[in-house]
């Protein structure tokens, strides 16, 4: 049974806080292909930095920025998230925003640079961690892509998409079954109704079985 899916995030700014909304997607499991779906689901959580404060004119262009992401509008974002950084480097979200915009461009190196100095101010940033890993994984780094999946985890282990990315990885791309079930068994300790993840974790236990008969 294959499966594929991908997840991209807007980070979003406010004066005392940094909220994150992730919207993923995912493909539906069945056959032996790896398609995107059209499947979304939408997850919001919230990191508190109640000793920052954030210039109202940086915040308002800032959140232009991110309509224009919601627009697609990759370039023009760029161009302000470029002047937001110029003002304010404090906080992980606006390089995190210009990574996932640099990315739909195909300008995947400069995206990878500016995870990079998100996580240098926040080693454990869930999203800044899972888009990294998401590029690593598609250049074949894989235990690169495993230790950002992981820190993720490791600072935020109610975020889903890293669970499920890092239960992929290990699937799919290192053959670490083990890994792979303890990633989709926790993904259900928080969604027990997913069927698909069900699934999957009856599908990694039965290679598990044969593995370890072999």
């Amino acid at each position: 049974m294959g499966r594929y899916y991908r997840y991209n995030a807007v980070v979003t700014l406010r004066r005392s806080f940094i909220y994150f909304l992730t919207a993923f997607l995912f493909a539906c499991a069945g056959g032996e292909t790896r398609k995107d779906a059209d499947v979304i689901e939408v997850k919001q959580t919230k990191e508190i930095n109640s000793h920052i404060e954030i210039d109202s004119d940086i915040e308002a262009d800032f959140k232009k920025a991110i309509a224009m992401m919601q627009q697609d509008n990759n370039a023009q974002a760029v161009a302000v998230l470029k002047t937001v950084i110029e003002r304010e480097q404090r906080l992980p979200a606006p390089f995190v925003n210009i990574a996932i915009a640099y990315n739909k461009l195909g300008e995947i190196k400069a995206a990878e640079e500016n995870l990079i100095r998100a996580l240098k101010l926040d080693i454990g940033h869930a999203v800044a961690n899972n888009e990294l890993g998401l590029l690593y994984r598609k250049q074949g780094k894989f235990k690169a892509a495993r230790t950002a999946y992981q820190n993720a985890i490791d600072k935020h282990p109610e975020y889903l998409a890293a669970k499920r990315n890092l239960g992929v990885l290990c699937d799919l791309y290192i053959r670490d079954y083990e890994c792979a079930l303890e990633q989709f068994e926790d993904y259900l300790d928080f969604k027990p109704d997913d069927k698909t993840a069900a699934i999957w974790v009856a599908d990694v236990k039965r290679r598990l079985k044969t593995v370890n008969s072999e």
